[in-house]
């Protein structure tokens, strides 16, 4: 039976990772939770069910609120980016699913390295921000790093059996997000409520946002730079709108291996789950004869400049992707918030990008600190939008 510690239970990853070890219980048993702490009352629904030994909250004061609700013998409780990061570390766990949303998973994510645990990888922002290093640690300690995310996942399945030095290229799809065939003098009228409707996926906000800007591409291509140790140019972006083709690899022989499927999170979660095995499941099937047309396009970089962003920041390389995380992060919550607009997400970033020279990225240390700075410079960049300062 395989021991999991979940950082990120209460999204969607997590609540379908759970929903996985309810499925297959003589597979699975919980060791750890770790959540931001929005959700005390759903948190300790979760304690009761899977009855984890510790729980992380990344709000103290949530912390507080879970003691209350749950009854003796309750889990250890800890809180803070430390408690997150002593979970990671020291409650045994066979797999660690690395799952919590932004920059608030690198320093558990690492530590859960650092501990030699196997990592299943939901959480694209700890390698963008820190892929040379994190994949140096896990190299040193022979870690697995199993990618989580559906097209990551995709790569991961056509290279399996395979010399990776044979790959050519790596082409990530993309749904294209919600205002693919809008026109560009309408981006300007884009609302909260457009950006959140997703056409294939059913996301967390900050996921679902970064899809209808096509960061969270931008952000696939870095982590695919560093999960599958290629090349920046090796790695490509091709909108397919029906989303059953996750991803496909390319050879140097010419061939491309794709991996298709329905859209179901709970596949490569449980791909990761039990690597190099697989599980039935009660998933549904892919008919192809349904579905019809399968399309493929190239991305406008000119409606979607995050995603040339995101290519410029990790040909820069060093602490360049840390900034583009940071700055990513500040203006999506601006806009989640209604204080920024959707046309001025990338404005943020590029504006972040342009005050920071990029070094070389030494520690896990100088990444936090890059990301701090930038989060205050991105607020005030934030500020001056909405106060009309920035045009």
């Amino acid at each position: 039976m395989k021991r999991l510690t979940i950082l990120g239970a209460t999204g969607s990853i997590g609540l379908r990772a759970l929903e996985l070890v309810s499925t297959f219980p003589d597979e699975f048993t919980v060791t750890g939770l770790a959540a931001r702490g929005s959700n005390v009352e759903l948190i300790a629904d979760l304690c009761r069910k899977y009855a984890p030994e510790a729980v992380a909250l990344l709000d103290p004061a949530a912390r507080d609120r879970l003691a209350r609700l749950l009854p003796a013998p309750a889990p250890a409780l800890l809180a803070g980016p430390e408690g997150l990061v002593a979970l990671a570390r020291d409650v045994e766990a066979d797999v660690v699913l690395s799952a919590l949303v932004g920059g608030a998973g690198l320093l558990p994510t690492m530590a859960a390295i650092q501990a030699g645990r196997t990592l299943a990888l939901a959480n694209k922002e700890t390698l963008v921000m820190a892929g040379s290093v994190m994949t140096a640690a896990a190299r040193a300690r022979g870690v697995a790093l199993l990618p989580v995310d559906s097209e990551h996942s995709a790569v991961f399945q056509c290279l399996v059996g395979h010399n990776r030095g044979d790959v050519h290229r790596i082409l990530l799809t993309a749904s294209g997000g919600p205002f693919r065939e809008w026109p560009r003098e309408k981006f300007s009228a884009i609302t909260l409520e457009d950006a959140l409707r997703h056409p294939t996926w059913k996301m967390g906000a900050k996921i679902t946002i970064d899809s209808a800007t096509l960061m969270n591409k931008g952000l696939e291509i870095i982590e695919a730079r560093w999960l599958f140790d290629v090349r920046p140019d090796q790695v490509q972006v091709i909108v397919h709108p029906q989303s059953i083709v996750h991803s496909m690899v390319e050879y140097v022989d010419g061939a491309v291996l794709a991996q298709l499927g329905v859209a179901d999170m709970g596949i490569p979660i449980l791909y990761a789950l039990t690597y190099p095995e697989r599980r039935p499941t009660p998933a549904a099937r892919l008919d192809l004869t349904r579905v019809g047309t399968l399309a493929f396009f190239e991305p406008d970089v000119e409606r979607f400049p995050c995603l040339a962003l995101a290519r410029a920041a990790l040909e820069q390389g060093g602490t360049a992707p840390v900034v583009l995380n940071a700055a990513n992060e500040v203006a999506v919550a601006a806009f989640l918030d209604r204080r920024l607009r959707f046309v001025q997400i990338p404005d943020v970033i590029a504006r972040a990008l342009d005050a920071h020279p990029a070094r070389a990225l030494a520690s896990i240390e100088e990444c936090v600190a890059v990301d701090g700075e930038t989060r205050r410079r991105a607020g005030e960049l934030v500020a001056r939008h909405a106060g009309g300062a920035l045009s």
